[in-house]
């Protein structure tokens, strides 16, 4: 089976000058069944075709969460030498079986992810839409909503109860859209693709902003302000 753009998925950088229309029912089903493993998109386990709409396919909650927890800690500043610590305290990891729940109450946050895994080609991007049914109760599903061409692992779910009533959320629910694009216009390079610091997760991962490459030069900065000060002093 032929499909979508005859691109190498080593050695490309993606440059987004246009996208395409979204895709409809029958693209996604192209895609999904591609016999081209570079240009093939992956979700899996999808339990029922179904799900495929035109121009998204529905996603399920998965079982794995990460919540908040009060500590000692006055705050998380990611200059902090202490950061990755601090990071790992603040918040723990819980498992849901199928068929239990989990109470999200109102202004609570947690972090989960898609019950699928899914790999995008080079060629594809995706947003994360929340549901209109579970957007009427108060429930926001995501706020960094994009899906980078070339993705590979579990989907975060950002959620957060907005309502003033506690809301039981199950594993294995459709939680989510995801609406995918073809890329118009790309332009190749030789360098090996950048991969994120949440690639091939597979389940909720910590936050890593720590890691950022900003933070380096800020720390710099900060310290030799900190080293100023001191001459000053003297």
């Amino acid at each position: 089976m032929k499909c979508g753009y005859n691109i190498s998925i080593l050695g490309m950088k993606t440059l987004i000058k246009n996208t395409e229309n979204v895709l409809s029912k029958k693209e996604i089903l192209d895609r999904m069944y591609c016999d081209d493993l570079e240009q093939r998109l992956t979700i899996t386990p999808l339990i029922n075709k179904k799900y495929i709409n035109e121009g998204s396919v529905d996603v399920r909650l998965g079982t794995e969460f990460i919540v908040s927890k009060r500590t000692n800690y006055s705050l998380i500043d990611p200059l902090d030498e202490d950061i990755e610590t601090v990071i790992n305290v603040y918040q723990d990891r819980l498992y849901v079986k199928l068929g239990k729940g989990l109470i999200l109450h109102p202004n609570q946050f947690i972090l989960g992810c898609t019950f699928e895994y899914v790999k995008f080609p080079q060629d594809l991007i995706g947003y994360v839409l929340g549901r209109s049914s579970w957007g009427r109760v108060g429930l926001v599903i995501a706020t960094a909503t994009f899906v980078n061409p070339g993705f590979a692992g579990v989907i975060t779910l950002e959620l957060t109860n907005l309502g003033n009533t506690p809301l039981r959320l199950y594993p294995g629910i459709r939680i989510a859209q995801l609406s995918l694009h073809g890329i118009a216009n790309l332009e190749n390079s030789d360098d090996q693709i950048k991969q994120s610091k949440y690639f091939a997760a597979i389940r909720p991962e910590f936050s890593k902003i720590h890691k950022d490459d900003d933070w380096k030069l800020l720390k710099y900065i900060k310290n030799r302000r900190y080293e100023i000060a001191k001459i000053q002093l003297v």
